[in-house]
C-alpha cells in the first residue's frame, strides 16, 4: 500500500512541475483514456484487498480498458456520434462501485481494530 501511495505522490509532483499539454483536440480522449486507467486502478486496490490481485490481469485491463475507450471515441468522433458516453458511463460507474468496495474494506478493517480483533 506504501508504494501505491508513494507512486501517487511521485506522479502528483511530477505533473505538477513539468509543464505537459495537449490540444485541445484531444480533450475528450484523454478524458475517456484517463477514466479507464482510475478504473483499472481502482480494480486493481479492490482486488488486491480481496486477495485476487494479478498483475497479468492488471496490465491487460489497463491497457485494454484505454485502448477500447480511446477506440470507442475515435470511432464515435468519425461517425458523429457521441459513443464516449458510453465509456463514461461504464468506466464512471465501475470506478464509483470499486471506490465504494474498497471504502467498506477499509471501514470494516478499522472497525475491527478497534474492537482488538
Amino acid at each position: 500500500m506504501i508504494w501505491i501511495l508513494a507512486g501517487l505522490a511521485l506522479g502528483v509532483v511530477v505533473g505538477y512541475y513539468i509543464p505537459f499539454t495537449y490540444p485541445i483536440d484531444y480533450s475528450m480522449y484523454m478524458s475517456v483514456a484517463i477514466l479507464a486507467i482510475m478504473d483499472s486502478i481502482f480494480g486493481a486496490v479492490k482486488s488486491g484487498f480481496a486477495g485476487k490481485y494479478d498483475n497479468v490481469i492488471f496490465i491487460t485491463g489497463f491497457v485494454g480498458n484505454a485502448i477500447l475507450a480511446i477506440f470507442l471515441t475515435y470511432i464515435g468522433d468519425r461517425l458523429g456520434i457521441p459513443i464516449y458516453y458510453v465509456a463514461i458511463l461504464v468506466f464512471g460507474s465501475r470506478l464509483f462501485d470499486n471506490l465504494s468496495t474498497i471504502r467498506r474494506h477499509i471501514i470494516a478493517n478499522i472497525s475491527n481494530k478497534k474492537r482488538g480483533k
